[in-house]
C-alpha cells in the first residue's frame, strides 16, 4: 500500500534527521554523468543494480522508481542543474516507516572526470533512523558499485563514438 510522505524542500538535505553522504570520482565528464542521471532515467536499471525499473513522469519533472525487492517510489524532481546537481523528493512509497526522503547528486569537475557526491536525507521514527544508520555500509557499497558501473557504461559509449 502506497503512502504519501511529507513534502520537503531542498533545504531538507542539510536539516534531515538522517543524512548519509557518499562520494567518489569517475572518469566521465560532468555533462555525461548528468545526462545519465537526469535525462536517461529509464536506463538506471542498467547501471544501478538496486533499481529494477525507472521511468520519467510528468514530462520529466517526476520519476517512478522500483527497487529490487518491491519497494516503489513516486518522486518529484526538485533540482535539475546541468553538470552540477540532480535532486528528487519521494512523494509516495510503499516502504514502511519513511516520513520524508530526498536524494541529491552533486557533480563537480575533477581533473578530466567528475567528483560525485550522493546525499540520502530521510526522516522517520527512531527504529527507521537506527536501521538507516546500520544500513550505511550497504548503501555506500551500492552507491560505489553503481557509479563504477555507470562510469564503465559511459566510457564504453564514449569509446564507441570515436
Amino acid at each position: 500500500m502506497a503512502r504519501r510522505l511529507r513534502p520537503v524542500g531542498l533545504d531538507f538535505i542539510e536539516g534531515a534527521p538522517v543524512r548519509l553522504r557518499f562520494g567518489t570520482e569517475v572518469s566521465a565528464a560532468p555533462e555525461e554523468v548528468y545526462r545519465a542521471l537526469a535525462e536517461e532515467v529509464a536506463d538506471w536499471p542498467r547501471w544501478f543494480r538496486a533499481v529494477s525499473s525507472a521511468r520519467p513522469t510528468h514530462g520529466g519533472t517526476g520519476r517512478e522508481i522500483g527497487l529490487v525487492g518491491g519497494v516503489r517510489f513516486q518522486e518529484t524532481v526538485m533540482a535539475a542543474e546541468p553538470e552540477r546537481r540532480y535532486a528528487y523528493r519521494v512523494d509516495e512509497t510503499n516502504a514502511p516507516g519513511l516520513r520524508a526522503l530526498l536524494e541529491e547528486w552533486r557533480l563537480a569537475p575533477a581533473g578530466s572526470g567528475t567528483r560525485i557526491r550522493w546525499t540520502f536525507a530521510a526522516d522517520g521514527p527512531a527504529p527507521l533512523r537506527l536501521a538507516l544508520a546500520a544500513a550505511r555500509p550497504g548503501l555506500g557499497h551500492s552507491f560505489r558499485t553503481a557509479v563504477r558501473a555507470l562510469d564503465t557504461r559511459l566510457t564504453a559509449r564514449r569509446d564507441a563514438g570515436r
